[in-house]
């Protein structure tokens, strides 16, 4: 897993950078919220990072700051919520208003986010209001993290591209005392 990229900024465009590393340029995709946070060409940067593996691609997403890398994470998990989505919801503000929007059921702030309807927002509020608690704005939030092995085998299903359903169907019958067996028996499960 590339969890971090940092290097010089070799390309700055309005859905991707890319970062020059070691004589590699890594291309992330990120929002426009991260993108305020990225320095001009030639500066170095670093960005935290989260790679995706399709079978026609490897899709590595860039972020300013792990909350915001946390929270796109978060919205992976929520139905019909794939990286484009995820990615256009984060760019709708800070990572901490977001939380505040979805803390407070504030359905609307997200609708304005383009291609978020009333379904998927709301969708978004019941499926992430309990991870990011109901905590008053002042208040800070704070995303839950977990060291539970099932919870961690299915953020690494999801980061494989496996839909949040498919991801809990497999690791319904897994059995595993650590996250890597669980995502083994997962695997094998799949491929029948």
């Amino acid at each position: 897993m590339i969890a971090l990229v940092q290097g010089e900024v070799a390309v700055r465009r309005g859905d991707h950078v890319v970062v020059s590393c070691g004589g590699v340029g890594y291309r992330l995709a990120v929002s426009a919220e991260t993108l305020k946070h990225v320095p001009r060409v030639g500066e170095t940067t670093t960005l935290f990072s989260h790679l995706i593996v399709r079978d026609d691609a490897l899709l590595l997403y860039g972020f300013a700051t792990e909350e915001e890398r946390d929270l796109f994470l978060l919205l992976l998990g929520v139905q019909s919520v794939g990286p484009k989505m995820a990615l256009a919801v984060l760019s709708g503000g800070p990572p901490r208003e977001l939380l505040s929007a979805v803390a407070a059921g504030d359905t609307a702030r997200l609708q304005a986010v383009p291609g978020i309807g009333k379904r998927t927002a709301e969708r978004i509020v019941v499926e992430l209001r309990e991870k990011v608690g109901s905590a008053p704005v002042e208040d800070p939030i704070v995303i839950t993290r977990t060291d539970e092995p099932h919870a961690l085998a299915r953020e690494g299903l999801l980061g494989l591209g496996f839909s949040p359903d498919e991801a809990d169907k497999l690791l319904r019958d897994a059995a595993g005392e650590t996250p890597e067996a669980l995502i083994a028996h997962a695997l094998k499960a799949a491929r029948r």
